[in-house]
């Protein structure tokens, strides 16, 4: 747009050369001498200092304005022929630019104060431009309007407020008006319908308005016209049919105007000449692409993004765009086949197509070989679409092209070897794809090249230095293979790249197992993401005190060993990752960290006690997994800008403190699988964005209302399992904490009612209560509850997170995954009366557990609509009548269990039903009948120890005969037994030397044994968590 404005301005001064007031001469003149044959007018002169003695000029940019001949002075253009003036040329940077090689003076923006109206005894003035200054928000003063010879005013970029002075429109004379880039606000004024001789109209980015835009039907000989980020919202459906009416158009700018009406159809274009048009960033929600648009063959640039067009790619007739330079359709929401539409840019004999953009689409189709056509293309976006195929050979003949971006789709195949030929090259992202095969060293051919991006795809083979041999430019580089075989990177350890990096990301490849020591040479590199690459060695100590540029270190799953150092040196470093490792030692410190994760590590010790005021800028933590003792250091309340806190799975001790106000951002908290105990402090559940709360599986106690009693209302996950918990179930707690999501109080000594109350947190979709001593009937509206109906509730915690469920009657982990799933368990309690029919809504419902309780009645006959239901376990209940029929349809349940009730009736045998072969999930229910078939005795778990007694009892009887004989056989080996312990234990008590001997080399057996199995114990479980992972 820059040097479409230039264009105009020369066509402008042109224009002006053809009148009687003004000369090439004028038009530039400055401080140079003998520019004027004629001196200075008096009066003119003396207008010129009063208008002065308004500006506020600190870095003396009009120092030159002394003396008696005017016409000198800087931005002050005189008449040749009469000596007026007739040019005031005050732009800032023609002002600094004219200062700087004068003095060291900082220059910018270097005008302000008010305008004096001594400019109206410049009779003669027709160039005013003031554009580039501060003139701090005041209002342009109505008596521009009397500067009735204007034909060029410029006033952009100078902080003047207000509204847009009717009297402009009284320049009649006005070819050029920018009021550009200002703070204007209010409705654009229609007498600026006047201006007929206007060539270019600039009133952008302001805060101006305009429901009627008729007056720009008078402005018949506009060639330029910008109303960039105008509210045109109520202008309706009359501004395309106004704007049509100024045939010599030759730039129309509407970006962020809140149009949205944009007909398909317009038969009458009768801007013919429109060589650019950008409609960006509106809303026209059009069904479909706009064909007539397409039909304008004189458009040298076309913008539509984003602008909700919908539909699918316009079909191009050959040769209607062949004068296109810059075409940008990218987040309009387009689909459609993209290899008919290549083809038609392409058929162009002379195509003048430079930059292309079709991202952010739902576009599909492969790249035909005729891309090769487009020889002047610099930049091609086809990223975020649907895009197939492999990458053209004929992309070789794209010598010109700058930026090729193609990630986020679903190319194939491997990187042509003939991109070599791209020499100007600068960007290649072709992230996220499903490209194959060997990545070609061809590429280090690239000299040019800034930024390559091969991650998320299958590479296989080898990269070696070779593919990077002339890359002395690049500056980002990141990789990442999920191929079964992964790529090996592989370079020698004194490699010394040719480029000097500022990003690094290498995931999911085999690395040398030696820590790279090529990063050495990268002195201002900073970020640092080797993630999943085999290495397996020690941090070497080099690394520690390496840059002070580094910003984000990640370095998780890998085999790192070693002890880490006391503190982390680094004065730049603010993002830590080393998670999944085999580091050891006590935790370091590093004090402008912000994020700092060394999850599932081998750290011993205790947390450092001073942590709160030697990490004080923290923003996440997370020490799980590792093997830290003693207590949470009260100073971690020091932490005030803390948002997320783990420390799971380690082996804490003692009570929380109750020192949690401080810390106001923290909506993380995991401190679950340690030995805490205690009560729960409020000042923990009262913070008042804290969203997620995990305390499971400690030691902890109190009465479970008091704990609740400051819970934050933004709480979302709440996991108090596995603790001493006691007392009833709040009925408050679907009042105050709608928010609720996950519930589990599994395994404490909880007792009372299930408060009907809690139907009021709807969206939760996992509910634990489980081993409790919870009595009384199920809430039957618990069947509303929507978070185990609607699909769309959406999940807007975008960090990891790690809990435990019980689901199939065992214990898993689930991570991020965990927003999906569905789970009901009741199992454990006390729970009388009916199984609630309503259950049979909760059509989401993956997991319910009902078993260990007292229910009695039928299984509900509609618990078939339960489709996503996996597992089932209504067992140990008393349980009566058939098998419904409906459970048939039950496709996903995998896991059933209904034993030790009092079903009848046959086993359902069709469906899913016949999957379910272990007699075992239906015994307990004598009444019922297979297949499979079923034990015939049973018993009831509680009497199983009973039972087997008297089960012993009877065999004794009845092999009293047998007696004898087996005494003799027990009294042989106690026989055998005391000869055998004599004759070593015997020889041990009398020889002291053997003695001594035997004891030493148990000893030391003893010791060896035990840390062969700690190393295993521990390398085995990092390796189950990295899985999990």
């Amino acid at each position: 747009m820059a040097s479409m404005k230039t264009t105009f301005l020369l066509a402008l001064i042109f224009l002006l050369l053809q009148t009687e007031f003004i000369s090439l001469e004028a038009i530039w003149s400055n401080s140079s001498a003998g520019n004027s044959t004629v001196g200075c007018i008096d009066m003119e002169r003396e207008a010129l200092l009063k208008f002065k003695e308004g500006l506020h000029d600190p870095s003396r940019t009009l120092s030159s304005w002394v003396g008696e001949d005017c016409c000198n002075w800087l931005g002050v253009g005189c008449s040749n022929r009469t000596g007026n003036i007739i040019t005031l040329d005050l732009n800032g940077q023609l002002l600094c630019d004219q200062m700087s090689g004068n003095t060291s003076t900082e220059c910018w923006y270097p005008l302000d104060g008010v305008l004096s109206p001594s400019l109206l005894e410049l009779k003669y003035l027709n160039y005013l431009d003031l554009s580039l200054n501060d003139f701090q928000e005041i209002p342009i003063p109505n008596f521009i309007g009397s500067l009735n010879k204007l034909t060029y005013l410029n006033l952009s970029y100078s902080e003047f407020v207000g509204t847009i002075p009717p009297q402009i429109g009284n320049l009649s004379n006005l070819l050029y008006l920018d009021l550009s880039y200002a703070w204007f606000n209010g409705t654009i004024p229609p007498h600026l319908g006047n201006l007929s001789n206007l060539l270019y109209l600039d009133l952008s980015w302001n805060l101006l308005t305009s429901s009627n835009i008729n007056w720009l039907s008078g402005l018949s000989s506009l060639k330029y016209l910008n109303l960039n980020y105008v509210d045109l919202s109520k202008a309706t459906t009359d501004w395309l049919q106004t704007v049509n009416l100024l045939p010599s158009l030759l730039e129309l700018h509407l970006s962020f105007c809140l149009l949205h009406y944009l007909p398909q159809n317009f038969p009458s274009v009768n801007i013919t000449s429109l060589s650019v048009l950008d409609l960006s960033f509106n809303d026209f929600n059009s069904s479909s692409i706009l064909q007539w648009v397409f039909n304008i063959t004189s458009l040298t640039n076309l913008i539509l993004s984003p602008c909700n067009l919908n539909g699918s790619i316009p079909k191009i007739a050959k040769g209607n765009l062949c004068n296109l330079r810059t075409l940008d359709l990218s987040e309009s929401n387009l689909s459609g086949e993209i290899t008919e539409f290549f083809q038609a840019l392409s058929e162009c004999s002379n195509s003048s197509l430079e930059e292309l953009n079709l991202s952010q689409n739902k576009l599909i189709g492969n790249i035909p070989h005729s891309l090769g056509n487009l020889k002047r293309l610099r930049e091609l976006y086809l990223y975020s679409n649907r895009v197939s195929g492999s990458i053209p050979s004929s992309i070789q003949n794209l010598s010109r092209l700058r930026e090729l971006q193609l990630y986020r789709n679903a190319f194939s195949g491997s990187i042509p070897s003939s991109i070599q030929n791209l020499s100007c090259l600068e960007i290649l992202s072709l992230y996220d794809n499903k490209m194959n095969g060997t990545i070609p060293e061809s590429i280090g051919q690239l000299s040019e090249l800034r930024e390559l991006h091969l991650s998320g795809n299958y590479w296989q083979g080898t990269m070696t230095e070779t593919h990077f041999l002339n890359l002395t430019k690049l500056y980002e580089f990141s990789l990442s293979s999920s191929s079964r075989n992964p790529l090996v990177f592989n370079v020698t350890h004194d490699w010394i790249p040719p480029f000097s990096l500022k990003y690094v990301k290498i995931l999911d490849c085999q690395l040398n197992p030696t820590f790279p020591a090529w990063l050495k040479t990268q002195k201002e590199l900073p970020e640092i993401h080797l993630v999943n690459t085999a290495i397996s060695d020690t941090i070497p100590n080099w690394f520690w005190n390496w840059s002070s540029q580094l910003v984000d270190l990640d370095l998780s799953h890998n085999k790192l060993m070693g002890k880490l150092p006391k503190s982390l040196n680094f004065s730049s470093l603010q993002r830590v990752y080393l998670d999944f490792n085999y580091l050891e030692g006590s935790l370091p410190l590093s004090p402008n960290v912000i994020a700092f994760s060394l999850r599932g590590n081998l750290l011993s010790g205790p947390i450092p006690i001073r942590i709160g005021q030697e990490m004080s800028q923290l923003v996440e933590l997370d020490l799980s997994d590792n093997f830290l003792n003693g207590s949470i250091p009260s100073s971690i309340d020091g932490l005030r800008g803390l948002g997320s806190l783990r420390l799971s799975n380690n082996s804490l001790s003692g009570n929380i403190h109750n020192h949690w106000q401080g810390m106001l951002d923290l909506f993380f908290i995991d401190l679950s699988r340690n030995n805490l105990s205690g009560g729960i402090p409020s000042s923990m559940c009262s913070l008042p964005y804290l969203s997620w709360l995990q305390l499971s599986n400690n030691n902890l106690s109190g009465n479970l209302s008091l704990s609740l009693k400051f819970l934050s209302r933004q709480i979302s996950t709440l996991d108090f399992g596995g603790n001493r918990l006691s007392g009833t179930i709040p009925e408050w707690i679907g009042e105050r904490n709608f928010s609720i999501k996950i519930l589990s109080l599994r395994g404490n000594m909880l007792y009372g009612k299930i408060p009907k109350q809690l139907c009021g947190l709807t969206n939760i979709h996992v509910l634990d209560l489980a081993h409790n001593n919870f009595s009384g009937s199920i809430p039957t509206c618990l069947g509303s509850l929507v978070g185990y109906i609607d699909s769309n509730i959406v999940d807007h915690m975008n960090i990891p997170r790690y809990m435990d469920l019980v689901v199939k009657g065992r214990q898993y982990e689930y991570n991020d995954e965990i927003f999906l799933v569905k789970i009901m368990d009741f199992s454990r309690n006390n729970l009388s009366g009916e199984i609630p029919a309503e259950l049979t809504s909760l059509t989401l419902l993956n997991s319910l557990n009902l078993s260990g309780n007292q229910l009695t009645g039928k299984i509900p006959e509609n618990i078939g609509s339960l489709h996503q239901l996996e597992t089932l376990d209504l067992s140990s209940n008393h349980l009566s009548g058939h098998i419904p029929p409906s459970m048939s349809s039950m496709t996903f349940l995998s896991h059933l269990n209904l034993s030790y009730n009092n079903l009848s009736g046959q086993i359902p045998s069709t469906n899913q039903f016949q999957t379910f072969n272990d007699p075992s999930i239906y015994e307990g229910n004598p009444l019922l009948y297979g297949p499979p078939p079923l034990p015939t005795s049973f018993s009831m778990p509680s009497d199983r120890n009973a039972e087997h007694k008297d089960q012993e009892d009877v065999h004794v009887h009845n092999n009293g005969e047998d007696q004898f004989e087996n005494l003799w056989f027990y009294l042989s080996i106690a026989l055998g037994f005391i000869v055998g312990f004599w004759v070593v234990c015997g020889s041990l008590l009398i020889k002291k030397s053997w003695r001594h001997t035997y004891f030493c080399f148990a000893e030391k057996m003893k010791d060896r044994l035990l840390v062969v199995i700690a190393l295993n114990m521990a390398h085995l479980q990092r390796k189950i968590q990295a899985e999990r992972h």
